[in-house]
């Protein structure tokens, strides 16, 4: 298929599942559809550019909600301009930016749904994202969405998606109507994560909320997203870790959204609680300080804006615990590739490993 017939074909795929892109002015204002494609090189070695933070959302989901509280809540995500660009245009922002894979993810806003629509609400998301994948020449992969309000059939979901879909692990919310991450309810998602080897993508949803911190967000700056996204990542990771998820299931992976939150800007703090308050920690529990875990189990996103921002993350997580995540379609950032290119203190190798080589690993693309 030449690349004519490639965006003919993508673009009646886009009505299928179309990707919600908040604010793409800003993310295509660097490239047009015709606008090269451009090449990443690290002393001279192309370079596959994976980036493990994209929006989406499969339109054909509307059909199923008519008529439930989560109706109003998906058409206002649909209203917006900026909704379901072409893959034209999709394409060409990555070209643009020389990503050479983009894994979409949805997110999660069906938790409050009942077992019966949960069920019929992910398979119809998944058959929307298999096929733009499919349609893509191999640009895109999906996170697999799941109904983590029910961890059997999130786990069912999982397997399926990940088994005979084509999709890539799940990408999940950082509570669950209320329920953290760490409780033992979700025990049977976290066992088949671990056993298929499925990286699973954390991106908090209605953080302002789901933090108790919304009264305090309000005013100038946004601040509900500013400051309640990362402290959501923060605080469900950092439950994870103490609780024991990564003590019951070692192979686990999970990769928090916006650079892992702020845990890695005081992770220290996590390793000297339990020795200055013993009585506050349940003993054994976790069997290694809180920062091993960030080096092995918690993969971090690149979308800490700066070079020193980015060489701190390195430090703290290891550099091979880093992937490139632009938020698209939210114009966060300009030029993702130069962000890593530009950051001194990485060597050859940590270099590639964070444009691309580990989301190939964690993700299954090789």
């Amino acid at each position: 298929m030449n690349r004519r017939q490639f965006f003919a074909s993508a673009a009646s795929t886009a009505a299928i599942a179309g990707c919600f892109t908040c604010g793409l002015r800003g993310a295509f204002a660097q490239g047009s559809p015709s606008a090269p494609r451009r090449r990443v090189e690290v002393e001279g070695q192309r370079v596959k550019v994976i980036d493990v933070h994209c929006h989406c959302v499969v339109p054909e989901v509307l059909n199923v909600l008519k008529g439930s509280s989560m109706e109003a809540r998906f058409s206002a995500t649909l209203k917006n301009e900026f909704n379901n660009p072409s893959m034209e245009k999709r394409i060409a922002a990555m070209d643009a930016k020389g990503v050479d894979i983009e894994a979409m993810s949805v997110n999660a806003f069906w938790y409050g749904a009942d077992r019966e629509l949960a069920r019929r609400l992910i398979d119809v998301q998944h058959e929307g994202l298999s096929k733009m994948c499919k349609a893509s020449d191999g640009r895109l992969v999906a996170f697999a969405t799941v109904a983590l309000q029910f961890p059997d059939l999130a786990a069912e979901q999982l397997e399926h998606a990940t088994k005979h879909l084509g999709l890539r692990g799940a990408a999940i919310g950082g509570t669950v109507g209320g329920m953290e991450l760490s409780d033992p309810r979700l025990d049977v998602f976290w066992a088949k994560a671990e056993e298929l080897g499925s990286l699973i993508f954390l991106h908090p949803q209605d953080s302002s909320n789901a933090t108790g911190v919304a009264a305090r967000v309000k005013g100038n700056g946004y601040l509900d997203n500013t400051i309640g996204n990362p402290l959501e990542t923060t605080i469900a990771l950092t439950h994870m870790i103490f609780e024991g998820v990564f003590d019951r299931f070692p192979n686990l992976k999970i990769c928090g959204a916006h650079g892992g939150g702020y845990l890695a800007s005081y992770a220290d703090r996590s390793d000297a609680v339990c020795l200055t308050f013993p009585d506050r920690c349940t003993p054994n529990l976790p069997k290694k300080p809180p920062t091993e875990y960030l080096k092995s189990n918690v993969y971090v996103d690149s979308l800490v804006f700066t070079p020193e921002a980015l060489r701190h993350l390195a430090a703290v997580c290891g550099p091979k615990q880093i992937m490139v995540g632009t938020d698209f379609g939210f114009p966060w950032v300009k030029d993702p590739v130069g962000h890593v290119l530009s950051t001194t203190s990485l060597s050859t190798s940590d270099k590639i490993a964070i444009l691309g080589k580990t989301a190939e690993q964690a993700l299954k693309l090789s």
